[in-house]
């Protein structure tokens, strides 16, 4: 559907964005996402490293808390292991495993319990069957394909234009780039879902005191806007394609 308004011309009305951008323009605006991006990803790591070095007055490893979060939630099949590396905790809907890394499985600190029921709150959304992480997890193999795939199909589109005009090839790619911004901004309601029942548990059940909660909160928000500014650059990136095409026709 993407890709046939693009090719119709739905986008060339006089004086619409879309039509008007220049690539200059559209590669400024991914560079100032990416400095975004890399602020944001500095900010993280700044928080998490303070919040890795406060601990909780519970007592509790990130591993035993989500162990807690699970089984409150009635959620007996799903397994928690350590990964390698910072930063790299995440919920895999086909094994069902809650992946921690080794930051988080063993530590009790404010940041570890954070994090471990944030990806808790995956498996939680998981097990009922909420529907935005179902589309997700259904528009993966089409991402990886498209993404794999999209730059090529545009440089053989470019190729075709040059010589007979058309941009139909060059359509298709953008469509298949678009896919891409379409999983971004269906993972952004996934993640801050998480996060919220990750805090929302952490309040009820007090393994937090009131004084520890901000810290956990300022970790999640920052991680949550990890992900808004990944949606913010596959759109950036989509808008450069577009631009690129338009103004080579032109």
């Amino acid at each position: 559907m993407f890709t046939t308004l693009l090719q119709a011309g739905y986008y060339e009305q006089e004086g619409s964005f879309l039509t008007n951008l220049t690539t200059s323009e559209a590669f400024f605006i991914i560079i100032a996402v990416a400095i975004a991006g890399m602020i944001v990803q500095a900010r993280l790591r700044s928080v998490i490293n303070k919040y890795s070095n406060v601990w909780q007055s519970n007592g509790m490893t990130g591993a035993e808390i989500a162990a807690k979060m699970l089984r409150d939630h009635n959620i007996h099949d799903v397994k928690i292991t350590q990964t390698g590396g910072m930063l790299t905790d995440h919920y895999n809907p086909a094994t069902k495993t809650v992946n921690l890394s080794e930051g988080v499985y063993s530590s009790r600190s404010i940041a570890a319990a954070a994090v471990a029921c944030h990806e808790c709150g995956h498996a939680i959304q998981h097990a009922e069957g909420y529907a935005p992480l179902q589309l997700r997890s259904s528009l993966v193999p089409i991402v990886n394909f498209s993404s794999s795939m999209a730059q090529w199909v545009i440089i053989i589109g470019l190729v075709m234009m040059s010589v007979s005009g058309s941009a139909t090839i060059c359509w298709i790619g953008v469509g298949m780039i678009a896919m891409s911004a379409v999983f971004a901004l269906v993972t952004l309601p996934v993640e801050y879902n998480a996060s919220d029942r990750a805090l929302e548990w952490l309040e009820s059940s007090r393994v937090l005191r009131a004084d520890e909660m901000d810290g956990a909160k300022t970790s999640l928000r920052w991680a949550a806007r990890t992900y808004l500014v990944a949606a913010l650059s596959a759109i950036a990136s989509l808008l450069y394609y577009v631009a690129l095409i338009n103004n080579r026709r032109d």
